[in-house]
């Protein structure tokens, strides 16, 4: 049989280029920390956390000085998250294959764990600190593109009360491709083109409110609501490991199996370092400017 892109499969060099596929583009992850991360084999593994404990400063009146214990704090993050891929090649696609298909189905499962991934990760707004929410459930807010930047501005203001916006620590916030669209028409926009030399991150559209915007589609309308997330690195630490990729020869028909396992998990380690905005879903009928079109 002619050589080709399944023949030479070779589950350790598909195992590199995936991980290396997983590392690159993705929305959520230029948005934690993996400080932690850990030899993740199986679900289930935990990576524990080491939180130092706070340092206080006391006016020295005496020559004597007092000695405080500091006892630093302990959590763990489990990593209770698993996807898996799977799929089959028959004979007669092994034959008609090029060289870059095998590429083409890692670059798909690439994307389907990155959306679940992203999706993930956004859920933990649930754990954002109760002074940094602008809006609520029960009062959402309404844009457009004449309000935006005050309302970005009040949820920039959220994060530097609560001391998440320290040197080097740049803050983020995640927005879905509907909110983007008012964003656009506003003045106060900078776009990425025009962000002078600093550096944004990869895969950022411009900056609001001293916020680097990034855009996901896995922002979704829950309730007639979306849930934009902000907040810095600090806030969630995030641990993952593609456990494993491998091949075998299915017993039932005349066909190659591929799959692979790949294991997460993360943590709102500082609540502080989030901050989160309940925006009302517009109607489809709603246009960008906020009028009837």
């Amino acid at each position: 049989m002619t050589e080709n892109a399944y023949s030479v499969f070779i589950p350790e060099i598909w195992s590199q280029k995936l991980n290396n596929l997983l590392t690159k583009e993705c929305v959520m992850l230029q948005c934690v920390n993996r400080n932690w991360e850990g030899d993740i084999k199986n679900q289930g593994d935990k990576v524990k956390i080491i939180t130092p404990a706070a340092v206080s400063v006391s006016t020295l009146s005496s020559a004597t000085i007092t000695y405080n214990e500091l006892a630093p704090t302990s959590t763990e993050l489990v990593i209770d998250q698993q996807k898996f891929f799977a799929f089959k090649i028959n004979d007669v696609a092994k034959v008609q294959a090029n060289a870059d298909i095998m590429e083409a189905h890692l670059k798909n499962a690439k994307n389907a764990i990155e959306e679940a991934q992203d999706a993930y990760i956004l859920s933990l707004h649930a754990n954002v600190d109760s002074n940094n929410i602008v809006g609520s459930d029960s009062s959402a807010v309404t844009l457009d593109a004449k309000t935006i930047y005050s309302k970005f501005v009040s949820l920039a203001l959220c994060l530097k009360n609560s001391n998440a916006v320290k040197t080097g620590a740049k803050p983020w916030v995640v927005i879905n491709p509907t909110i983007e669209s008012y964003l656009l028409q506003s003045s106060e926009f900078i776009s990425a083109y025009n962000v002078a030399d600093e550096t944004l991150r990869e895969g950022a559209i411009g900056r609001i409110a001293g916020m680097d915007v990034l855009v996901s589609t896995n922002l979704t309308d829950v309730g007639g609501k979306y849930y934009v997330l902000a907040g810095t690195n600090e806030a969630i630490t995030f641990a993952s490991q593609l456990a494993k990729i491998e091949s075998l020869r299915d017993q039932n028909s005349f066909s190659d199996l591929v799959r692979g396992l790949y294991l997460y998990g993360a943590k709102v380690v500082n609540p502080k370092a989030l901050a989160k905005m309940v925006v009302t879903a517009p109607t489809s009928s709603a246009s960008p400017s906020g009028s009837d079109s």
